[in-house]
Order: C-alpha cells, then sequence, then structure tokens
C-alpha cells in the first residue's frame, strides 16, 4: 500500500514537473517571439494553451483521488495541498504567457516602438524564478524558496521604470499609444508571473516546513 502510494506520488511530481518545464517555455518562446517580430511563434504559444489546460485537470483529479481513496500522512498531505496550489499558479503563468503572446502578435504588425532590452531582461529574470521555484519544490529547499521570494522585488523595479518611460511615449505621441500599452500589458504579464513564482516559492516553504509565510515581510519568512 505505501509503495503504491509512493509512486503515486511520484508521478504526480513528474506531472507538475513537466508542467513547469512547458509554461517556462511558454514564457521564453513569447519573449523570443517579441524579440525576432516571429509571430509563428508567439502562434504557438497560444495553441500550447490546452495542453496546460489538459495537465492542470490530470494532476488536480490524481491528489483528488488520492486523498479521497488512501490515508496520506501528515508530509504526504502537505505535499498534495502544495502540488494543488503549485498547479493553479503554473496555469495561471500559462494564461500570463499566452496574453504576452497575443500582445506581440499586434505590435509585430506595427514598426518597432523601442530597443527591447528591458523586457527580455525582466523575461529572463521570470524564468529563473519560475525555474527556481520548481526546483525548490525537488530538492525540498525552503531557503531557495526563500531567495525565489526576494528575488521579486528586482521583477516589480523593471515593471515601474517601463512603466515610467512607456508614459512618457504615450504623452508624447497619439500614434505612440497602442504599441506603448501592449508592451506595457507584456511586462505587466512579466510581473503577474513572478507574483505566481513567488505563490509556489511559499507553497514550498509551508510544504517543507509547515510554516505559512504568506504576507510576512522577509525577515518573518526567513525566521
Amino acid at each position: 500500500m505505501e509503495r503504491h502510494l509512493d509512486y503515486d506520488l511520484d508521478r504526480i511530481r513528474q506531472s507538475l514537473l513537466r508542467m513547469g518545464g512547458l509554461v517556462e517555455k511558454m514564457v521564453a518562446d513569447a519573449t523570443q517571439a517579441l524579440v525576432d517580430r516571429d509571430t509563428p511563434l508567439a502562434r504557438a504559444v497560444v495553441d500550447r494553451d490546452h495542453e496546460i489546460d489538459l495537465l492542470e485537470i490530470e494532476i488536480d483529479e490524481d491528489c483528488h483521488s488520492i486523498l479521497s481513496r488512501k490515508q496520506p500522512t501528515a508530509v504526504d498531505l502537505r505535499f498534495l495541498v502544495a502540488v494543488m496550489k503549485i498547479n493553479s499558479d503554473l496555469e495561471r503563468i500559462g494564461d500570463s504567457a499566452v496574453n504576452i503572446a497575443q500582445s506581440v502578435e499586434k505590435l509585430n504588425e506595427e514598426p518597432v516602438l523601442k530597443p527591447y532590452v528591458d523586457i527580455p531582461h525582466q523575461s529572463q529574470l521570470v524564468q529563473a524564478m519560475v525555474r527556481q521555484s520548481l526546483d525548490a519544490f525537488v530538492r525540498r529547499d525552503d531557503r531557495l524558496a526563500i531567495d525565489v521570494c526576494r528575488g521579486d522585488d528586482e521583477v516589480d523595479g523593471v515593471y515601474r521604470k517601463l512603466f515610467c518611460e512607456l508614459l512618457g511615449y504615450m504623452t508624447e505621441d497619439r500614434e505612440k499609444v497602442t504599441r506603448a500599452l501592449h508592451l506595457l500589458l507584456i511586462s505587466r504579464n512579466l510581473e503577474r508571473i513572478a507574483d505566481h513564482s513567488t505563490n509556489i516559492a511559499e507553497d514550498v516553504i509551508y510544504y517543507v516546513s509547515g510554516r505559512d509565510v504568506r504576507h510576512q515581510t522577509d525577515q518573518a519568512a526567513t525566521g
């Protein structure tokens, strides 16, 4: 019975990591589609959303099946609760990647408004947060999870700086407003991905140590 449970838990873990890899690639591809003005790549990101939705349903169903048929220990119960919450955040990261790709499709129809430097940098930061939050989950490393939470401030800083710059474009020339808004939406969606990565990291801390660090400061999180 215990061996069967271990097998089921490992299968869920692998499915969650597969989903994480897919959504991270969606973010990377959506960003690359912007830089390269590659509309087919942006469309491929949008089309991939269905696969993420199916994985979310599959993982949730597997977790509920274990909860209803078996009696997991406290640690395994925390694992399942964390997985279901992480699963939801990964699906939302996929949604944000789709939003980015859809804005890219619009932007690729227009002349480039400005050099694409800050958005690729912001994207690299959030991709690292997604990857590290899942690494923390696999390794049961709450210290790494805390580092992920702290990384959110840098992403927010890029967003604020870009917001001010794009606001200048919008006020100086009405013809630039639409393009500036799409770039702002892309940056905003990247900022949301960072928030979801922080949520995942907080769930990892709960899974590993049983501590709920939501809405706490860094000092409280580190104990």
